[in-house]
Protein backbone atom coordinates (compact mmCIF):
# COMPACT_ATOMS: atom_id res chain seq x y z
CA UNK A 1 0.00 0.00 0.00
CA UNK A 2 0.86 3.67 -0.37
CA UNK A 3 -0.40 6.16 2.21
CA UNK A 4 -0.88 9.91 1.73
CA UNK A 5 -0.91 12.04 4.87
CA UNK A 6 -2.17 15.59 5.37
CA UNK A 7 0.65 17.76 4.09
CA UNK A 8 1.87 21.31 4.48
CA UNK A 9 2.06 23.69 1.53
CA UNK A 10 3.32 22.12 -1.71
CA UNK A 11 5.83 24.24 -3.59
CA UNK A 12 8.02 23.82 -6.65
CA UNK A 13 8.36 23.29 -10.39
CA UNK A 14 8.22 19.83 -11.96
CA UNK A 15 7.93 18.35 -15.43
CA UNK A 16 5.15 15.94 -16.35
CA UNK A 17 6.08 12.65 -18.01
CA UNK A 18 5.60 12.41 -21.76
CA UNK A 19 2.06 12.14 -23.08
CA UNK A 20 0.94 8.51 -23.13
CA UNK A 21 -1.43 8.87 -26.10
CA UNK A 22 1.26 10.38 -28.31
CA UNK A 23 3.89 7.91 -27.11
CA UNK A 24 1.79 4.90 -28.16
CA UNK A 25 1.08 6.43 -31.55
CA UNK A 26 4.71 7.37 -32.22
CA UNK A 27 5.81 3.77 -31.71
CA UNK A 28 3.02 2.31 -33.85
CA UNK A 29 3.30 4.76 -36.75
CA UNK A 30 7.08 4.45 -36.65
CA UNK A 31 6.75 0.69 -37.09
CA UNK A 32 4.29 1.11 -40.00
CA UNK A 33 6.39 3.73 -41.78
CA UNK A 34 9.33 3.44 -44.13
CA UNK A 35 12.59 4.75 -42.69
CA UNK A 36 13.69 6.16 -39.37
CA UNK A 37 11.51 7.71 -36.70
CA UNK A 38 13.17 9.45 -33.76
CA UNK A 39 11.15 10.15 -30.65
CA UNK A 40 12.03 12.62 -27.91
CA UNK A 41 10.21 12.72 -24.57
CA UNK A 42 8.64 9.26 -24.84
CA UNK A 43 6.75 8.14 -21.74
CA UNK A 44 8.71 5.14 -20.46
CA UNK A 45 5.81 3.70 -18.49
CA UNK A 46 4.84 0.04 -18.57
CA UNK A 47 2.02 0.55 -21.09
CA UNK A 48 4.17 2.31 -23.68
CA UNK A 49 7.05 -0.10 -23.20
CA UNK A 50 4.63 -2.94 -24.01
CA UNK A 51 3.74 -1.13 -27.24
CA UNK A 52 7.45 -0.68 -28.03
CA UNK A 53 7.99 -4.43 -27.62
CA UNK A 54 4.99 -5.06 -29.87
CA UNK A 55 6.41 -2.77 -32.56
CA UNK A 56 9.59 -4.83 -32.52
CA UNK A 57 7.62 -8.09 -32.64
CA UNK A 58 5.84 -6.82 -35.77
CA UNK A 59 9.18 -6.39 -37.52
CA UNK A 60 10.44 -2.89 -36.72
CA UNK A 61 13.84 -2.13 -35.25
CA UNK A 62 13.27 -0.42 -31.91
CA UNK A 63 16.17 1.09 -29.98
CA UNK A 64 16.38 3.13 -26.80
CA UNK A 65 18.98 5.88 -27.21
CA UNK A 66 18.66 7.49 -23.77
CA UNK A 67 16.07 8.70 -21.29
CA UNK A 68 12.91 9.33 -23.31
CA UNK A 69 14.88 9.12 -26.58
CA UNK A 70 13.99 6.27 -28.94
CA UNK A 71 14.62 5.24 -32.53
CA UNK A 72 12.24 3.15 -34.65
CA UNK A 73 13.23 1.86 -38.08
CA UNK A 74 10.20 0.70 -40.02
CA UNK A 75 10.14 -1.41 -43.14
CA UNK A 76 6.99 0.06 -44.60
CA UNK A 77 4.61 -2.42 -43.00
CA UNK A 78 4.02 -4.95 -40.25
CA UNK A 79 4.78 -8.67 -40.47
CA UNK A 80 3.46 -11.70 -38.57
CA UNK A 81 5.01 -11.86 -35.09
CA UNK A 82 6.60 -15.07 -33.86
CA UNK A 83 5.16 -14.68 -30.36
CA UNK A 84 1.95 -13.54 -28.71
CA UNK A 85 1.62 -9.73 -28.54
CA UNK A 86 1.40 -9.15 -24.78
CA UNK A 87 0.07 -5.62 -24.23
CA UNK A 88 0.18 -5.81 -20.44
CA UNK A 89 -2.39 -3.33 -19.12
CA UNK A 90 -2.37 -1.08 -22.21
CA UNK A 91 -5.91 -0.70 -23.53
CA UNK A 92 -4.86 2.05 -25.93
CA UNK A 93 -1.91 -0.02 -27.09
CA UNK A 94 -3.84 -3.18 -27.88
CA UNK A 95 -6.72 -1.44 -29.64
CA UNK A 96 -4.47 0.72 -31.83
CA UNK A 97 -2.17 -2.19 -32.59
CA UNK A 98 -5.16 -4.27 -33.72
CA UNK A 99 -6.14 -1.50 -36.11
CA UNK A 100 -2.63 -1.14 -37.47
CA UNK A 101 -2.13 -4.90 -37.90
CA UNK A 102 -5.53 -5.47 -39.52
CA UNK A 103 -4.41 -3.84 -42.75
CA UNK A 104 -1.61 -6.31 -43.42
CA UNK A 105 -1.74 -9.97 -44.55
CA UNK A 106 -0.61 -11.36 -41.21
CA UNK A 107 -1.81 -13.31 -38.22
CA UNK A 108 -1.25 -12.13 -34.65
CA UNK A 109 -2.55 -13.13 -31.23
CA UNK A 110 -3.15 -10.31 -28.73
CA UNK A 111 -3.24 -10.80 -24.98
CA UNK A 112 -2.77 -8.79 -21.80
CA UNK A 113 -2.75 -8.96 -18.04
CA UNK A 114 -5.74 -9.95 -15.88
CA UNK A 115 -7.10 -6.40 -15.93
CA UNK A 116 -6.88 -6.00 -19.72
CA UNK A 117 -8.54 -9.40 -20.21
CA UNK A 118 -11.65 -7.97 -18.52
CA UNK A 119 -11.98 -5.01 -20.87
CA UNK A 120 -14.31 -5.13 -23.91
CA UNK A 121 -12.67 -5.36 -27.32
CA UNK A 122 -15.65 -5.56 -29.70
CA UNK A 123 -15.99 -1.78 -29.81
CA UNK A 124 -12.82 -2.00 -31.94
CA UNK A 125 -12.98 -5.50 -33.44
CA UNK A 126 -16.57 -4.89 -34.62
CA UNK A 127 -15.74 -2.13 -37.12
CA UNK A 128 -12.46 -3.84 -38.05
CA UNK A 129 -14.41 -7.00 -38.87
CA UNK A 130 -16.73 -4.82 -40.95
CA UNK A 131 -13.65 -3.85 -42.97
CA UNK A 132 -12.74 -7.50 -43.53
CA UNK A 133 -10.48 -8.46 -40.62
CA UNK A 134 -11.09 -11.85 -39.03
CA UNK A 135 -11.03 -12.53 -35.27
CA UNK A 136 -10.89 -15.83 -33.38
CA UNK A 137 -11.61 -15.54 -29.65
CA UNK A 138 -9.66 -17.98 -27.49
CA UNK A 139 -12.05 -17.98 -24.53
CA UNK A 140 -14.86 -15.49 -24.00
CA UNK A 141 -16.00 -13.49 -27.01
CA UNK A 142 -15.22 -9.76 -26.68
CA UNK A 143 -12.33 -10.47 -24.31
CA UNK A 144 -8.63 -11.18 -24.82
CA UNK A 145 -6.86 -13.28 -25.93
CA UNK A 146 -7.88 -13.01 -29.57
CA UNK A 147 -6.18 -13.92 -32.84
CA UNK A 148 -6.41 -11.45 -35.72
CA UNK A 149 -6.04 -12.35 -39.39
CA UNK A 150 -5.59 -9.23 -41.47
CA UNK A 151 -5.26 -8.02 -45.02
CA UNK A 152 -7.58 -7.39 -47.99
CA UNK A 153 -9.52 -4.72 -46.11
CA UNK A 154 -12.08 -2.39 -47.64
CA UNK A 155 -12.88 1.09 -46.44
CA UNK A 156 -15.78 1.69 -44.08
CA UNK A 157 -18.14 4.54 -43.27
CA UNK A 158 -18.51 4.19 -39.50
CA UNK A 159 -20.66 6.29 -37.18
CA UNK A 160 -19.80 6.38 -33.48
CA UNK A 161 -22.64 6.99 -31.03
CA UNK A 162 -20.12 7.94 -28.32
CA UNK A 163 -16.91 9.68 -29.39
CA UNK A 164 -13.90 7.45 -28.71
CA UNK A 165 -10.38 8.30 -29.83
CA UNK A 166 -9.32 4.66 -29.48
CA UNK A 167 -12.05 3.35 -31.78
CA UNK A 168 -11.54 6.17 -34.29
CA UNK A 169 -7.77 5.65 -34.30
CA UNK A 170 -7.98 1.88 -34.80
CA UNK A 171 -10.28 2.36 -37.80
CA UNK A 172 -8.05 5.05 -39.34
CA UNK A 173 -4.90 2.95 -38.91
CA UNK A 174 -6.62 0.02 -40.59
CA UNK A 175 -7.92 2.36 -43.29
CA UNK A 176 -4.38 3.26 -44.32
CA UNK A 177 -4.14 -0.15 -46.01
CA UNK A 178 -7.78 -0.60 -47.02
CA UNK A 179 -9.26 -0.25 -50.49
CA UNK A 180 -11.13 2.99 -51.00
CA UNK A 181 -11.97 5.67 -48.47
CA UNK A 182 -12.43 5.20 -44.74
CA UNK A 183 -14.78 7.59 -42.95
CA UNK A 184 -15.36 7.96 -39.21
CA UNK A 185 -18.24 10.09 -37.92
CA UNK A 186 -18.31 11.14 -34.27
CA UNK A 187 -20.88 13.21 -32.36
CA UNK A 188 -18.20 15.29 -30.61
CA UNK A 189 -14.53 15.69 -31.30
CA UNK A 190 -12.38 13.17 -29.47
CA UNK A 191 -8.64 13.66 -29.00
CA UNK A 192 -7.04 14.09 -32.42
CA UNK A 193 -3.45 12.93 -31.91
CA UNK A 194 -3.81 10.20 -34.55
CA UNK A 195 -4.95 12.64 -37.23
CA UNK A 196 -2.17 15.09 -36.37
CA UNK A 197 0.52 12.43 -36.29
CA UNK A 198 -0.64 10.76 -39.49
CA UNK A 199 -0.13 14.09 -41.25
CA UNK A 200 3.37 14.37 -39.74
CA UNK A 201 4.15 10.95 -41.24
CA UNK A 202 2.96 12.07 -44.68
CA UNK A 203 -0.68 10.97 -44.86
CA UNK A 204 -3.59 13.17 -45.89
CA UNK A 205 -6.46 13.23 -43.40
CA UNK A 206 -9.56 15.36 -43.82
CA UNK A 207 -11.61 16.66 -40.90
CA UNK A 208 -14.89 18.55 -41.29
CA UNK A 209 -17.86 19.68 -39.22
CA UNK A 210 -21.17 18.76 -40.87
CA UNK A 211 -23.31 20.53 -38.28
CA UNK A 212 -24.23 17.27 -36.53
CA UNK A 213 -20.76 16.14 -35.55
CA UNK A 214 -17.31 15.59 -36.97
CA UNK A 215 -16.31 13.62 -40.06
CA UNK A 216 -12.78 12.25 -40.52
CA UNK A 217 -11.80 10.97 -43.98
CA UNK A 218 -8.76 8.94 -44.98
CA UNK A 219 -7.91 7.56 -48.40
CA UNK A 220 -6.48 4.05 -48.39
CA UNK A 221 -3.11 3.11 -49.86
CA UNK A 222 -1.16 6.05 -48.45
CA UNK A 223 2.43 5.22 -47.44
CA UNK A 224 3.94 6.59 -44.25
CA UNK A 225 7.46 8.00 -44.00
CA UNK A 226 9.45 8.05 -40.77
CA UNK A 227 9.38 11.35 -38.88
CA UNK A 228 10.80 13.09 -35.83
CA UNK A 229 8.32 13.22 -32.93
CA UNK A 230 8.65 15.45 -29.87
CA UNK A 231 6.29 14.26 -27.14
CA UNK A 232 5.05 17.02 -24.79
CA UNK A 233 4.08 16.56 -21.16
CA UNK A 234 0.91 14.56 -20.52
CA UNK A 235 -1.97 16.75 -19.27
CA UNK A 236 -3.58 13.67 -17.69
CA UNK A 237 -0.46 13.14 -15.56
CA UNK A 238 0.07 16.86 -14.89
CA UNK A 239 -3.42 16.88 -13.39
CA UNK A 240 -2.27 15.11 -10.22
CA UNK A 241 0.35 17.56 -8.91
CA UNK A 242 -1.86 20.44 -10.08
CA UNK A 243 -4.85 19.02 -8.22
CA UNK A 244 -2.74 18.66 -5.09
CA UNK A 245 -1.76 22.32 -5.41
CA UNK A 246 -5.39 23.41 -5.68
CA UNK A 247 -6.63 21.59 -2.56
CA UNK A 248 -3.62 21.82 -0.19
CA UNK A 249 -3.59 25.14 1.70
CA UNK A 250 -0.72 27.50 0.93
CA UNK A 251 0.41 25.62 -2.16
CA UNK A 252 1.75 26.85 -5.49
CA UNK A 253 2.77 24.11 -7.94
CA UNK A 254 4.02 24.58 -11.50
CA UNK A 255 4.13 21.79 -14.08
CA UNK A 256 6.26 22.64 -17.10
CA UNK A 257 5.84 21.66 -20.76
CA UNK A 258 2.22 20.47 -20.57
CA UNK A 259 0.34 19.77 -23.80
CA UNK A 260 -2.46 22.31 -24.35
CA UNK A 261 -4.28 20.60 -27.21
CA UNK A 262 -7.87 21.93 -26.81
CA UNK A 263 -9.20 18.38 -26.99
CA UNK A 264 -7.20 17.50 -23.86
CA UNK A 265 -7.78 20.51 -21.62
CA UNK A 266 -11.35 19.93 -20.51
CA UNK A 267 -10.24 19.40 -16.91
CA UNK A 268 -8.44 22.74 -16.79
CA UNK A 269 -11.54 24.48 -18.19
CA UNK A 270 -13.69 22.80 -15.54
CA UNK A 271 -11.34 23.73 -12.71
CA UNK A 272 -11.44 27.37 -13.82
CA UNK A 273 -15.24 27.25 -13.75
CA UNK A 274 -14.92 25.94 -10.19
CA UNK A 275 -12.86 29.00 -9.26
CA UNK A 276 -9.38 27.50 -9.50
CA UNK A 277 -6.37 29.80 -9.62
CA UNK A 278 -4.69 28.33 -12.71
CA UNK A 279 -2.13 30.31 -14.68
CA UNK A 280 -0.62 29.26 -18.00
CA UNK A 281 2.66 30.87 -19.00
CA UNK A 282 5.43 30.35 -21.57
CA UNK A 283 3.05 29.18 -24.28
CA UNK A 284 4.88 27.67 -27.23
CA UNK A 285 4.73 24.92 -29.87
CA UNK A 286 6.46 21.56 -29.81
CA UNK A 287 5.95 18.66 -32.19
CA UNK A 288 2.92 20.32 -33.73
CA UNK A 289 1.19 20.71 -30.37
CA UNK A 290 0.68 23.80 -28.21
CA UNK A 291 2.36 23.48 -24.80
CA UNK A 292 2.83 25.70 -21.77
CA UNK A 293 3.71 25.83 -18.08
CA UNK A 294 0.74 25.59 -15.70
CA UNK A 295 0.75 26.91 -12.14
CA UNK A 296 -1.96 25.86 -9.67
CA UNK A 297 -2.40 27.77 -6.42
CA UNK A 298 -4.55 26.72 -3.49
CA UNK A 299 -8.11 27.82 -4.25
CA UNK A 300 -11.56 27.83 -2.74
CA UNK A 301 -13.48 25.71 -5.21
CA UNK A 302 -17.21 25.60 -5.87
CA UNK A 303 -19.31 22.81 -7.33
CA UNK A 304 -20.35 22.98 -10.98
CA UNK A 305 -22.32 21.02 -13.55
CA UNK A 306 -19.72 19.66 -15.99
CA UNK A 307 -21.05 19.87 -19.58
CA UNK A 308 -21.67 16.37 -20.90
CA UNK A 309 -20.17 17.38 -24.26
CA UNK A 310 -16.85 17.90 -22.47
CA UNK A 311 -16.51 14.21 -21.57
CA UNK A 312 -14.53 13.30 -24.69
CA UNK A 313 -11.94 15.97 -23.83
CA UNK A 314 -11.37 14.75 -20.27
CA UNK A 315 -12.66 11.19 -19.86
CA UNK A 316 -9.46 10.09 -18.10
CA UNK A 317 -9.49 13.08 -15.75
CA UNK A 318 -12.85 12.55 -14.03
CA UNK A 319 -11.31 10.58 -11.13
CA UNK A 320 -8.97 13.42 -10.16
CA UNK A 321 -11.73 15.96 -10.83
CA UNK A 322 -13.88 14.04 -8.34
CA UNK A 323 -11.06 14.17 -5.79
CA UNK A 324 -10.89 17.97 -6.07
CA UNK A 325 -14.69 18.24 -6.09
CA UNK A 326 -14.69 16.58 -2.67
CA UNK A 327 -13.22 19.84 -1.27
CA UNK A 328 -15.49 22.22 -3.22
CA UNK A 329 -18.46 24.13 -1.84
CA UNK A 330 -21.65 22.54 -3.14
CA UNK A 331 -22.34 19.77 -5.62
CA UNK A 332 -20.29 18.85 -8.68
CA UNK A 333 -22.37 17.00 -11.28
CA UNK A 334 -20.61 14.66 -13.71
CA UNK A 335 -22.93 12.99 -16.23
CA UNK A 336 -22.56 11.45 -19.67
CA UNK A 337 -19.41 9.61 -18.57
CA UNK A 338 -20.54 6.00 -18.85
CA UNK A 339 -17.32 5.17 -20.71
CA UNK A 340 -15.58 5.40 -17.32
CA UNK A 341 -17.11 2.02 -16.51
CA UNK A 342 -15.13 0.25 -19.26
CA UNK A 343 -11.70 1.73 -18.60
CA UNK A 344 -9.03 -0.18 -16.63
CA UNK A 345 -11.80 -0.62 -14.07
CA UNK A 346 -15.32 0.60 -13.42
CA UNK A 347 -14.01 4.02 -12.48
CA UNK A 348 -17.39 5.42 -11.52
CA UNK A 349 -17.99 2.67 -8.98
CA UNK A 350 -14.45 2.78 -7.57
CA UNK A 351 -14.48 6.57 -7.16
CA UNK A 352 -17.90 6.42 -5.50
CA UNK A 353 -16.77 3.68 -3.13
CA UNK A 354 -13.44 5.35 -2.36
CA UNK A 355 -14.88 8.79 -1.74
CA UNK A 356 -17.63 7.39 0.47
CA UNK A 357 -15.04 5.47 2.48
CA UNK A 358 -13.28 8.81 3.04
CA UNK A 359 -16.48 10.41 4.32
CA UNK A 360 -17.53 12.24 1.14
CA UNK A 361 -21.19 12.38 0.09
CA UNK A 362 -21.53 10.84 -3.39
CA UNK A 363 -24.55 9.86 -5.49
CA UNK A 364 -24.00 7.23 -8.17
CA UNK A 365 -25.92 7.12 -11.44
CA UNK A 366 -25.67 4.67 -14.37
CA UNK A 367 -23.87 7.24 -16.57
CA UNK A 368 -22.26 9.46 -13.96
CA UNK A 369 -22.02 10.59 -10.35
CA UNK A 370 -22.49 13.64 -8.14
CA UNK A 371 -20.02 14.74 -5.45
CA UNK A 372 -21.02 17.03 -2.57
CA UNK A 373 -17.93 18.79 -1.25
CA UNK A 374 -16.83 19.96 2.16
CA UNK A 375 -14.23 18.95 4.75
CA UNK A 376 -12.95 15.45 3.91
CA UNK A 377 -12.46 13.17 6.95
CA UNK A 378 -10.23 10.63 5.14
CA UNK A 379 -8.92 7.82 7.30
CA UNK A 380 -9.75 5.06 4.81
CA UNK A 381 -7.96 2.33 2.89
CA UNK A 382 -9.17 2.42 -0.72
CA UNK A 383 -9.51 -0.53 -3.09
CA UNK A 384 -8.12 0.44 -6.51
CA UNK A 385 -8.66 -2.72 -8.62
CA UNK A 386 -5.09 -2.13 -9.84
CA UNK A 387 -6.19 1.10 -11.61
CA UNK A 388 -3.45 3.73 -11.69
CA UNK A 389 -5.75 6.75 -11.92
CA UNK A 390 -7.93 5.57 -9.02
CA UNK A 391 -4.79 5.13 -6.90
CA UNK A 392 -3.27 8.53 -7.72
CA UNK A 393 -6.59 10.36 -7.31
CA UNK A 394 -7.08 9.05 -3.78
CA UNK A 395 -3.47 9.75 -2.84
CA UNK A 396 -4.00 13.36 -3.90
CA UNK A 397 -7.20 13.42 -1.83
CA UNK A 398 -5.27 12.21 1.21
CA UNK A 399 -2.89 15.17 1.09
CA UNK A 400 -5.68 17.56 2.09
CA UNK A 401 -7.96 15.21 4.08
CA UNK A 402 -8.20 15.35 7.86
CA UNK A 403 -6.68 11.87 8.25
CA UNK A 404 -4.37 9.74 6.07
CA UNK A 405 -5.72 7.87 3.03
CA UNK A 406 -4.13 4.59 1.93
CA UNK A 407 -4.52 2.84 -1.43
CA UNK A 408 -4.14 -0.85 -2.15
CA UNK A 409 -2.27 -2.27 -5.13
CA UNK A 410 -0.60 0.98 -6.25
CA UNK A 411 2.03 -0.73 -8.39
CA UNK A 412 0.04 0.01 -11.57
CA UNK A 413 0.87 3.72 -11.21
CA UNK A 414 3.99 2.85 -13.18
CA UNK A 415 1.86 2.18 -16.28
CA UNK A 416 1.34 5.90 -16.83
CA UNK A 417 3.38 7.86 -14.28
CA UNK A 418 6.68 6.25 -13.33
CA UNK A 419 8.25 8.36 -10.61
CA UNK A 420 4.91 9.71 -9.34
CA UNK A 421 5.73 9.32 -5.66
CA UNK A 422 9.19 10.87 -6.03
CA UNK A 423 7.81 13.84 -7.94
CA UNK A 424 5.08 14.44 -5.37
CA UNK A 425 7.35 14.12 -2.34
CA UNK A 426 9.76 16.53 -4.01
CA UNK A 427 6.97 19.11 -3.87
CA UNK A 428 6.48 18.45 -0.17
CA UNK A 429 3.75 15.81 -0.27
CA UNK A 430 3.80 13.11 2.40
CA UNK A 431 3.32 9.89 0.46
CA UNK A 432 5.07 6.67 1.48
CA UNK A 433 4.73 2.93 1.26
Amino acid sequence: MFTARPSGPLQGRVRAPGDKSMSHRAMILGAMATGETRVEGLLEGDDVLATARAAAAFGATVERLGEGRWRVEGGGGLTSPETVIDCGNAGTGVRLLMGAAAGYPLSATFDGDASLRKRPMKRVTGPLAGMGARFAWAAAEDRLPVTLSGGALRGIDYRQTVASAQVKSAILLAGLNAAGETVVREPEKSRDHTERMLRAFGAEVGVEDDGEGWIIRLRGGQPLTGADVSVPGDPSSAAFPLAAGLITPGSAVTVEGVMLNPLRTGLFDTWREMGADLEITNRRESGGEAIGDITARHSRLRGVVVPEARAAAMIDEYPVLAATAAFADGVTVMRGVGEMRVKESDRIRLMVDGLRACGVAVEEEPEGFLVTGGPVPGGATVHTAHDHRIAMSHLVLGLAAQAPVAVRDPEMIATSFPGFVGLMTGLGAEIAA
